[in-house]
């Protein structure tokens, strides 16, 4: 995207797009599954089946204060740690650059195509390496000499339709140019939240599990308050040092976005899971039953304590969209060691 409004004179803003593919042979319910935690990072997720998914980071970048780079690389930590999946992964200004870009990643890897350094690195690629090249018009342009992107992109336009046709000729300038406006578009509105918590080791301690529990319906409520919804349903996943996992759900006694609430009922999940001595790796708190916060009801409260907690709560909230989203942390979290998504 380029160019300045003609009303205000702003500039528009910058999208970032991430492509990943996922090196694995995924059911459909896996692939469900993968949809659902990518999800956790941003709502708009494209779905690229049978084994890649698209994500605009755009929006998600302030919320978790990362660059893209660190927060594509944040998302392919998740799925290695929490379904020991390798991915490789493309970020670019746009959908067809991200999939270009993903395409030139070996597994593990990541390559990032900063807005300003697209044309740089399109020029020397192959022009098969554009969507939608055919082999008939990879025929063609081997033909006449036009081997890569950069050799389409110093053509005249005249001789490259000439060649193709008017239509194919322009779309293919658009492509070799780096052009394309496809915005990410989810199948359907997102309809689950996802937080989780991978630990920097295997962990014993019940306090520390209740404190990693906390810290995700802490987190899990932020969100809610940002996107002005509130859930009426938990889903607490425990995955353990050999891959194997539980799970427990649970209907919140009225649809919130209240952490405390969220939090009473997480850890009523977790105590119903009897961990005792098990080897805990990670942690997946998500959040369902969706609905606009100005849709909800609450019970009146006689006590004052709640309506105190309710305010302190909106102050952290305003905290947080000043200073960053760990500007405030609830105290009961002190000393859990691992990575909040």
């Amino acid at each position: 995207m380029s160019g300045t409004s003609g009303t205000s004179g702003t500039r528009p803003r910058q999208r970032h797009i991430a492509h990943l593919h996922l090196h694995a042979a995924l059911t459909e319910e896996q692939y469900g599954d993968i949809i659902e935690l990518v999800s956790g990072i941003t709502p708009h997720v494209q779905a690229v089946p049978p084994d890649a998914v698209q994500l605009d980071l755009t929006s998600a970048l302030r919320y978790f204060d990362l660059s893209p780079y660190d927060l594509v690389q944040t998302t392919m930590m998740r799925l290695k740690a929490l379904y020991g999946i390798d991915s490789s992964a493309g970020l670019a200004g746009n959908r067809m650059l991200a999939a270009m870009a993903a395409d030139a990643s070996a597994p593990g890897e990541a390559t990032w195509v900063p807005t300003g350094q697209a044309a740089d690195w399109l020029y020397p690629r192959p022009v098969t390496a554009l969507p939608g090249i055919g082999r008939t018009t990879a025929e063609t342009l081997r033909r006449y000499g036009l081997h890569t992107i950069g050799q389409v992109v110093d053509l005249p336009a005249g001789t490259l339709q000439r060649l193709l046709g008017a239509g194919p000729a322009r779309l293919l300038a658009e492509r070799a140019r780096g052009h394309d406006p496809r915005p990410v578009t989810p199948v359907e509105p997102a309809a689950r939240l996802v937080a989780d918590l991978t630990l920097d080791r295997d962990c014993l301690d019940p306090a520390r599990q209740h404190r990693a529990v906390l810290g995700l319906a802490d987190r899990i409520g932020q969100r809610l308050r940002v996107e002005r919804q509130i859930a009426g349903r938990l889903t607490l996943a425990v995955r353990y040092a050999d891959r194997s996992s539980s799970t427990r759900t649970r209907t919140l006694p009225e649809p919130t976005d209240h952490s405390p609430d969220l939090a009473t009922t997480a850890l009523g999940l977790l105590d119903s899971l009897g961990l005792q001595r098990a080897r805990v790796r990670a942690f997946v708190l998500r959040a369902d039953g969706l609905l606009p916060a100005d849709s909800a009801y609450r019970q009146l409260s006689m006590d004052p304590g709640d309506d105190r907690a309710r305010a302190a709560e909106a102050a952290a909230d305003r905290a947080r969209r000043r200073f960053g989203p760990l500007a405030v942390r609830p105290a009961t979290l002190a000393g859990v060691t691992g990575k909040f998504y």
